[in-house]
């Protein structure tokens, strides 16, 4: 497929997702209004959410007769307050110690580019993240991954430097999935140094809050990733509100590197969520690159419902299938089902994150085996 027909195409489901969202809002918005003013007219302080006149609103009636054993949903904290832990260990005040110095640096680097303004302070984040995978045909692997950004407001509130493992912001927000679309690297080694080097060796200047009349968000990099390979990478992203508590999520990402070439992806939500309640969602991605050398089409969806128990936590369920795209048809080459969990771990800076899976892979004639996915990460900010 050639890359300019695959860009318009891509870019057309994308845009044709906004406008089939938008065309949704504005087809039931009559109705909306009808029932909302008869629900006032016998309850007034009862909403009612109007349904989306589409097959979508089968979903939560299919919910509501389904029955459940699981808790509540809940945002009761399970761990302390970092100001109240900070001193309490050497942990703790190593992990309060190095996010004073990364604010420091980061107001260090905004005084370089102008006068600060105080209500407007520097900020940055950090994030560390090591990832454990495990099969029976791969065995184990481990991957550090790191991802920070600084943000600079002398530079009209507009730039930002971000570092670290770009992939991770080619991620769908909200993943339900551990996914890391990095080369595995040498696989003889559970940790190949050479490749986490490169993986984590971006540099970017980032552009965001573009001005426009449509309500997106923009973000626009111009930097150096894997060591060598200067690049320029746009982003684009919006939200919908649906009615009987619908709503969308879609991204738009596009890469050009000297040395990668070509890397489009989509990434498109529809969820299901009503307040203080677990959420439905499917989260649906298409990847494609091109590197001169090969070319590579591949979709990925996952089908889940997902839990809040506590603070920052999430208990999900689901099915994953995918594939890769030949000939404009896509052909299902894995699928299975997954169960995860993430919850804070003694601090509110650390998490720990596991998914269980049952998936085959007919490229690589595998069939259906358990894969166990492990990832603690940390926050400096």
């Amino acid at each position: 497929m050639k890359l300019k027909s695959l860009t318009v195409a891509m870019f057309g489901f994308y845009f044709t997702s906004f406008s089939y969202a938008n065309q949704t809002v504005h087809t039931v918005d009559v109705d909306a209004a009808t029932t909302q003013m008869e629900a006032a007219s016998d309850a007034p302080s009862v909403l009612i959410e109007p349904p989306t006149g589409t097959v979508l609103d089968i979903i939560p009636e299919t919910i509501d007769s389904a029955p459940t054993i699981l808790p509540e949903q809940s945002n009761h904290k399970i761990v302390p307050p970092t100001e109240q832990t900070k001193e309490d260990s050497w942990w703790d005040r190593t992990q309060d110690k190095f996010s004073n110095s990364l604010q420091k640096r980061a107001h260090s680097i905004n005084d370089w580019f102008g006068e600060p303004d105080p209500n407007e302070p520097a900020w940055a984040t950090l994030r560390l993240i090591v990832d454990t995978r495990w099969d029976e045909y791969d065995d184990f692997s481990v991957k550090p991954r790191v991802r920070g950004k600084i943000k600079l407001p002398t530079l009209e509130n507009k730039l930002s430097v971000v570092f670290g493992d770009d992939s991770l912001d080619n991620e769908i927000r909200d993943s339900v999935a551990i996914n890391n679309e990095n080369p595995r690297g040498n696989p003889d080694e559970t940790l190949d140094g050479e490749q986490v080097k490169d993986d984590n060796s971006s540099l970017a200047l980032r552009w965001s809050q573009w001005k426009n009349p449509w309500d997106i968000d923009t973000d626009a990099d111009l930097g150096v990733r894997s060591g060598d390979d200067v690049y320029a990478r746009l982003k684009v992203s919006k939200d919908w509100d649906l009615n009987n508590n619908f709503s969308t999520h879609a991204e738009q990402i596009y890469r050009y590197g000297l040395d990668s070439k070509d890397y489009l992806r989509t990434n498109l939500e529809i969820r299901h969520a009503r307040p203080q309640e677990a959420f439905l969602s499917n989260q649906l991605s298409l990847t494609y690159t091109d590197d001169n050398f090969e070319q590579n089409f591949h979709w990925d969806n996952r089908l889940y419902r997902q839990h809040q128990f506590f603070h920052d936590h999430w208990f999900n369920y689901g099915v994953y299938t995918g594939g890769d795209i030949d000939d404009n048809q896509p052909e299902l080459d894995s699928y299975g089902p997954f169960i995860g969990w993430r919850q804070p771990f003694l601090r509110e800076w650390l998490f720990i994150q596991t998914e269980v899976n049952y998936y085959n892979d007919d490229d690589l004639d595998r069939d259906h085996h358990v894969g166990a996915l492990l990832r603690l990460e940390t926050w400096f900010q």
